[in-house]
């Protein structure tokens, strides 16, 4: 991974992007978070981090969208117990607990693939038909009743 983009804030609202040496907004800076680039902000003027500031707007923006970011029960306790108590909860357990999440996903989402590349497969079988692709099919050949009919004959 690339190192960390640094995006300048400056007063108007604008954000600067220093490795292109340009102006961009925050779905630009969305989407890029989204291919996996991690990002730093800060203020131009007095170069403090505002790096939860801007992700926070831009979930915001997206919010306004979607007209929903998090159940209003939730927002609530954020509001009623401030940063007292749910700071360290969203430093540490949140992140390992969505950290978690989209690991089991990816891994469920891998082997469901799997299946359905292995059912893929037993449907183009079924299509050439099973007899042709029966390891077993030979052994039980002498045990069919066409086979036992014309060894009676013999007998």
């Amino acid at each position: 991974m690339a190192e960390k983009l640094i995006l300048k804030k400056y007063a108007n609202r604008r954000l600067y992007d220093t490795r292109q040496s340009r102006y961009v907004t925050l779905s630009e800076v969305a989407q890029q978070i989204r291919e996996g680039q991690e990002i730093k902000v800060l203020d131009a003027k007095s170069k403090e981090d505002v790096t939860s500031f801007i992700l926070t707007q831009i979930l915001l923006e997206e919010a306004k969208t979607k007209q929903f970011l998090l159940p209003p029960q939730l927002l609530h306790i954020i509001i009623q117990y401030g940063d007292n108590v749910l700071l360290d909860f969203f430093e540490n357990h949140l992140q390992q607990t969505i950290h978690s999440y989209l690991t089991h996903k990816s891994s469920f989402d891998s082997q469901f693939k799997k299946w359905l590349e292995v059912g893929m497969d037993m449907s183009e079988m079924a299509q050439k038909g099973f007899e042709s692709v029966n390891p077993l099919q030979s052994i039980f050949e002498g045990f069919s009743p066409a086979t036992s009919k014309q060894d009676k004959k013999k007998d």
